[in-house]
């Protein structure tokens, strides 16, 4: 009994460890995935699921309902937190025009108002009846209104149902479809057709932006049915992609499971060392050669192993408990 436990627990640590590592590649990669086709393939695969597949993992381990005081300490007292942060950063040390707009979350952090909002919502969300085809409804029409990022609320109805379907997913399930005798045919199977959808749908709308959840379907230039059926057919890659990843994750204890557990700094210092980066300099859009890209993805590697050490572990653990 314990050790299956402990097994499904080296699963998840090391899913993690790998979708916070495609998060640190998707943003690196932002300003020269031009510049290489592999570079180009790659968006397009990590957008298409990786923040899916991290918010399903957060729904999953959500199903215990927090009280409103632990997710005010825990998530939206480090959102205003790091707010302040990225401001003091970009006015001081990059020198870029901005404001200390909170309602407008800068970069990453828009994960962090969606984590609270959603773990708000979802308990009693659950409650009504067809619970997770309306959120799939809300995501679909969402895209329709003008919305800007306003509080990032297209995102947060666009990602819901991925938060709501970790929810609802049982552990029961995960091992049945690790353990299933048809998991290899369905490998086998779907997971070209997924990523020939895939290709198809990059192809059709020329951007993978369509993924990101927070543009309007008009600002994609998609008609409103068009833009339904171009994110129903979203939804079906991104949970195709996340079950079949699911199947291919090691379940053994690996150096880098650790990691899995300390995705929280990793995710935050990343995103304001790509903005120094990206911001002063133009050495990610000259990033061509496949040794440069190489190099890259090795950096990237390196940064999610040096932002998990305990230094930013400690900072980020200090934030999150400021208020008791």
């Amino acid at each position: 009994m314990n050790s299956t436990v402990k097994e499904r627990d080296y699963f998840f640590d090391n899913y993690r460890f790998l979708l916070i590592f495609l998060v640190v590649v998707g943003h690196f990669i932002e300003p020269c995935f031009r510049n290489h086709p592999m570079l180009s393939i790659l968006k397009g695969i990590i957008f298409s699921f990786h923040m899916p597949a991290f918010i399903f993992i957060s729904g999953y381990f959500s199903k215990k309902t927090s009280s409103l005081k632990k997710l005010i300490q825990t998530l939206l007292i480090p959102y205003f937190v790091y707010e302040v942060v990225y401001y003091i950063l970009y006015i001081y040390a990059l020198h870029a025009e901005t404001k200390l707009y909170l309602a407008y979350p800068k970069f990453t952090l828009w994960y962090l108002i969606a984590l609270f909002a959603w773990r708000i919502v979802a308990p009693w969300f659950q409650k009504l009846p067809f619970h997770l085809p309306l959120a799939f409804l809300g995501g679909l029409l969402i895209g329709l209104t003008d919305l800007d990022n306003f509080l990032s609320i297209p995102r947060i109805v666009y990602f819901f149902p991925f938060f709501l379907a970790g929810m609802d997913f049982k552990p029961e399930w995960v091992k049945k479809l690790r353990t299933s005798q048809y998991q290899r045919p369905i490998l086998i199977i779907g997971l070209p057709i997924t990523l020939a959808g895939l290709a198809a749908l990059c192809y059709c709308t020329s951007s993978i932006q369509i993924f990101y959840g927070r543009y309007a379907y008009k600002i994609m230039n998609l008609r409103p049915l068009e833009g339904i059926l171009t994110r129903i057919l979203c939804y079906v890659i991104s949970f195709a992609l996340i079950f079949a990843v699911m199947m291919l994750i090691s379940g053994k204890k690996l150096p880098c499971s650790y990691i899995g557990q300390r995705t929280m700094p990793i995710y935050i210092f990343h995103g304001l060392l790509f903005q120094s980066i990206d911001r002063t300099s133009e050495f990610l859009s000259e990033i061509q050669t496949l040794p440069e890209v190489i190099f890259l993805l090795m950096m990237c590697l390196f940064l999610v192993w040096f932002f998990s050490t305990k230094p930013f572990l400690f900072i980020t653990n200090k934030i999150a408990h400021l208020i008791s």
